[in-house]
């Protein structure tokens, strides 16, 4: 009996250029059988090519891509039949109902779950009879998610899933989600939401310009920037503005940045820093507005190693 192989993905020295930019530079990845995978980046990092490249709708310029075992070359149709695709922006047929759109994707695959089964499983039972133009967008979003699992797949992409969801719609695809996970199989993930990464990855990498700056699970990347909490505060004012320069030198201050008309300090030791911080705000004569403080985040790791944030448009 062959064992399973240990990774579900493997991509190499991936390459895709468009007559005005090269979207994928190179890229290597390697994702693991049974984890949630993140792919993050700003827009125009590469991401959503690279995701297309995983899924058979675009051809690489070079590198190789190996996902469950198969190739895109030699292995499509069985391919197809094992990945689960969900998009960002699922166009469905307005005038179809919610059954019969389950059927219709059903209908591509050889083994899976009844239509009624995977309308339960996310949680669309009172619809199944409704069209689908009279759903809510967390309802269509679910309907998706349906879609993409009707061929009970190994291998799941969801490309930001609870863009513009509330927070109650998110949370029951948080919870989908995580099932699936639970069951042994592999997700690739794309959010804008570091909250939503945060507790749905094993591990992630960030993208931009087409390559992979930084790889690991949410701890490990959070680690790696050195610091434990931020400081952000508003201070000074027309009479009496704050020059930020003599920050960077404070006990426990790792760094300092103007973010939205406030200031962000990244410090490691938050005893130390904060009243440094209250003592030369005094000496300067600047008023202090405004403090708040929180542990390092995934939100940090990309301002740091991007100087965006991922939501910026």
């Amino acid at each position: 009996m062959t064992a399973a192989p240990e990774f579900a993905l493997q991509v190499r020295n991936l390459r895709k250029a468009y007559k005005d930019v090269l979207a994928v530079d190179g890229l290597d990845l390697a994702i693991r059988a049974g984890e949630c995978f993140g792919l993050l980046g700003p827009n125009g990092a590469g991401k959503t090519t690279t995701m297309e490249i995983c899924e058979g709708l675009t051809d690489a310029d070079s590198g190789s891509l190996e996902m469950l075992g198969m190739s895109w070359d030699s292995d499509a149709a069985n391919l197809r039949q094992r990945l689960g695709i969900q998009l960002q922006d699922t166009q469905l047929a307005d005038k179809l109902t919610v059954l019969e759109t389950v059927r219709l994707f059903r209908s591509f695959f050889r083994a899976g779950p009844t239509p009624a089964e995977v309308i339960a499983l996310v949680q669309l039972e009172e619809k199944g009879n409704a069209r689908i133009g009279n759903l809510s967008g967390g309802q269509k979003q679910r309907l998706a998610m349906a879609c993409a699992l009707v061929g009970d797949p190994d291998f799941l992409f969801l490309d930001e899933p609870t863009t513009g969801l509330d927070p109650q719609a998110r949370r029951q695809l948080w919870d989908l989600i995580e099932r699936f996970k639970a069951s042994g199989r592999t997700i690739l993930l794309t959010t804008h939401y570091m909250d939503e990464a945060e507790r749905l990855c094993d591990r992630i990498a960030i993208m931009d310009h087409g390559k992979v700056i930084a790889l690991g699970t949410p701890r490990e990347l959070i680690a790696s920037i050195g610091v434990e909490h931020v400081v952000e505060f508003s201070a000074g004012s027309s009479t009496a503005p704050l020059d930020i320069e003599p920050l960077h030198r404070l006990d426990g201050v790792r760094d300092v940045r103007r973010e939205n008309g406030s200031v962000e300090m990244l410090v490691t030791e938050l005893h130390r820093a904060v009243p440094a911080l209250l003592d030369e705000l005094s000496r300067q004569g600047a008023p202090l507005t405004e403090l708040r403080t929180h542990s390092a985040s995934l939100e940090d790791v990309f301002v740091t190693l991007t100087g965006r944030h991922l939501r910026d448009e």
